[in-house]
């Protein structure tokens, strides 16, 4: 495959899997149930920007302009780069013939990089451990990131109709 269609295979997967993310979020929030703020993530990005990484409440920390928008931008970017660093795993192939196991393995591992990066950075110590819930918030976004890896696979399902 050329690295040019590749790579824009790999766009479109991470966009995909990102946006089913959204998705199931979308209904989470229609339930009345708690969901991700991107604000505060873009909060946290902007403030990286600014050298500060660590912050003891990112919820408490001064706002950054345009957070909300820095913050989804962050989202869909992280979601590509965890389909390119996928690709580079699985190898290309996959691309021709998707395996659900092998992608949903990787959505459930990469919720490691909240847990020990993400939020203990954002004040709410290593997997949510100085939250009010740290289970709950833990399985959260335990399925959060399953629902991506489904998402890489659908995605994947998807491209394979156009290639």
């Amino acid at each position: 495959m050329e690295t040019a269609e590749l790579l824009f295979q790999i766009l479109c997967l991470g966009i995909g899997a990102t946006l089913m993310m959204d998705m199931w979020l979308l209904l989470l929030k229609r339930l009345n149930l708690p969901s991700l703020n991107f604000a505060l993530l873009g909060r946290w990005v902007g403030w990286m920007f600014r050298g500060k990484f660590w912050h003891q409440s990112i919820a408490q920390s001064p706002a950054i302009r345009q957070e909300y928008a820095l913050g989804w931008l962050a989202h869909y970017s992280v979601g590509i780069l965890f389909a390119f660093s996928f690709i580079l795993m699985v190898g290309e192939a996959w691309l021709l013939q998707p395996q659900f196991t092998s992608a949903f393995i990787f959505g459930v591992i990469t919720v490691l990089i909240p847990f020990f990066i993400m939020q203990p950075a954002m004040g709410s110590g290593i997997a949510s451990a100085k939250t009010a819930q740290p289970l709950h918030n833990c399985l959260r976004s335990l399925v959060n990131h399953a629902i991506f890896g489904c998402g890489l696979y659908l995605s994947a399902l998807l491209l394979a109709l156009f290639y």
